[in-house]
C-alpha cells in the first residue's frame, strides 16, 4: 500500500506561502551550538571522542563505550552555550 501525506483543509485554500517562509528561519539555538562547538575547549573534548569512537570500533568485542567522552563534550558544549543563547534571544 501507498500512504500519502494529506492535508484536511476542510474547504480552505492551502497556505504553502507560509510553510516556505517558516524554513528560512533559523533557530538561534543551534546556530550558538555550532558556534561552541568550534571553542578550544569543545574541540578537545570532539577530538577525544571521536578519538574513542575510532578505537571501539576498531575492536570486534569490546564492553567499552564512549559514553563518558559523550557527555563531556555535551557539557563543554552546554556549558558554552549557556553563556551565549540568552544574549542572542534579546
Amino acid at each position: 500500500m501507498v500512504f500519502e501525506d494529506k492535508m484536511i483543509t476542510n474547504g480552505e485554500p492551502e497556505e504553502e506561502e507560509e510553510e516556505e517562509e517558516e524554513e528560512d528561519m533559523v533557530d538561534p539555538l543551534e546556530t550558538v551550538r555550532e558556534k561552541c562547538e568550534q571553542s578550544e575547549h569543545c574541540v578537545h573534548a570532539r577530538e577525544r571522542l571521536e578519538a574513542c569512537e575510532s578505537r571501539v570500533g576498531s575492536r570486534s568485542e569490546t564492553t567499552e563505550d564512549c559514553t563518558e567522552e559523550l557527555f563531556d563534550f555535551l557539557h563543554a558544549r552546554d556549558h558554552c552555550v549557556a553563556h551565549k543563547v540568552f544574549q542572542s534571544i534579546k
